[in-house]
């Protein structure tokens, strides 16, 4: 559900493509606009907050203008889309997502949950530079919740995937390298299976949803059907091979 990626040049002024929800993003200069939502108020105090819990792994937010929130552009590459990633990668993954829901934790905004979950950090709204992930954009699903669930989220969209283009053995052993790196104690270990399972039935309910709006959708509905119709594919792979991320978490 990534809201955009990064051009490839430096020109100012440049759209910046590959959006799925939120259009009209742009980069001028040094900076990122992106229209003003319903999110904008709780996005500019959740990163107004990191900014002052030294959390370096976010852009700032700068205010707005003529209906845009103007937030500070990261410099790096933004993946376009899911592949395999090195142990060093998602080592490096799951260490800046401990960090940002630990800049969050007893804070206002998380309020009687643990943290402010990302909601969507996926290696495409991550920025790498010199292929190590440095920083997360596109807060703009950020809301109060569990490290779980952004956990489970994180290890469907980094370790695992139906095309199996490393082996289940392969993918799980990288769920269980992102948990050390997260620091994922036994109790939330045995419960890693059954989250990604419910962040990928939610990322198909989410399309489905959308769809079924008489709201404007972003893509076309054969594309937000392929949306679907990937995630239920995933989700009925990591149901069929539990036992071995399972395993591999014990």
């Amino acid at each position: 559900m990534s809201d955009h990626s990064y051009p490839r040049g430096s020109l100012s002024g440049s759209a910046l493509g590959g959006g799925r929800i939120t259009a009209g993003v742009i980069r001028v200069g040094d900076t990122v606009r992106r229209p003003a939502s319903s999110s904008s108020e709780f996005v500019a105090a959740l990163l107004r907050m990191l900014e002052e819990r030294d959390f370096d792994g976010a852009p700032r937010h700068l205010g707005q203008s003529d209906g845009m929130d103007v937030l500070t552009y990261i410099a790096g590459d933004v993946p376009d889309r899911f592949q395999t990633w090195s142990d060093e990668q998602v080592a490096a993954a799951g260490a800046l997502l401990r960090s940002l829901h630990d800049a969050t934790r007893g804070s206002a905004l998380a309020g009687r949950c643990p943290v402010v979950c990302h909601h969507d950090a996926g290696p495409n709204n991550v920025v790498f530079r010199k292929g190590t992930p440095v920083a997360f954009i596109d807060f703009d699903t950020a809301a109060p919740g569990s490290p779980l669930e952004d956990f489970g989220y994180m290890a469907w969209t980094w370790c695992v995937s139906s095309k199996q283009r490393l082996p289940v053995e392969s993918q799980a052993a990288q769920v269980r390298l992102l948990a050390d790196a997260y620091g994922l104690d036994s109790l939330q270990r045995s419960v890693v299976v059954d989250c990604v399972l419910e962040r990928q039935s939610r990322n198909a309910r989410f399309w489905a949803e959308l769809l079924a709006s008489a709201e404007r959708v972003p893509a076309t509905r054969e594309v937000i059907g392929a949306r679907i119709a990937w995630s239920q594919r995933e989700h009925a792979f990591t149901q069929d091979r539990r036992d071995v991320f399972a395993r591999a978490l014990a």
